[in-house]
């Protein structure tokens, strides 16, 4: 460790040591995430939604015309979202998310991003890239690459 960089310890004001360098390490993975997305929540709360809704805004824009049933875009959240509904309920009732029932199969529920979902995901994104870059701006490519290089290792050994 640098000497000018903290322990995880010290910023957590924590005075038992971990239990293993796997716990450290995993509540340093979830710190870490929780530190970072700090900036990104401020910007689309500031505009009323919720990181999780953004995300389902984002998932039905790259679904396109076609759209996607619900269940769907709940395995594409970056967190599980066990309220899917409801999330989709709240982004229909501000008219940024239309629903329609497929013709073929009734039983299906196909959600689709609105116009006013589109522009405000284009309102949005200027913002919420500055907020990201600026989350990760002190690292350069190289480590950039090797910290995905190491979460992909960790994504993959938990599947």
């Amino acid at each position: 460790m640098t000497p000018d960089r903290r322990s995880l310890q010290d910023e957590l004001h924590q005075s038992r040591p971990f239990r293993s360098k796997r716990e450290e390490c995993l509540i340093a993975i979830l710190r870490t995430g929780a530190v970072v997305r700090r900036p990104v929540v401020r910007v689309v709360e500031d505009r009323g939604l919720s990181l999780a809704q953004y995300n389902v805004l984002r998932i039905l824009r790259g679904a396109g015309d076609a759209g996607l049933p619900t269940l769907a875009i709940r395995e594409r959240m970056i967190e599980e979202a066990a309220g899917i509904t409801r999330l989709i309920d709240k982004l229909e009732a501000s008219g940024h998310v239309r629903r329609e029932r497929d013709a073929t199969d009734r039983r299906q529920v196909f959600c689709r991003i609105t116009e006013a979902g589109l522009r405000l995901l284009a309102e949005l994104t200027p913002a919420v890239e500055a907020a990201t870059d600026a989350g990760l701006a002190h690292l350069d490519d190289e480590h950039v690459d090797a910290l995905l290089a190491l979460l992909a290792d960790v994504r993959e050994g938990v599947r």
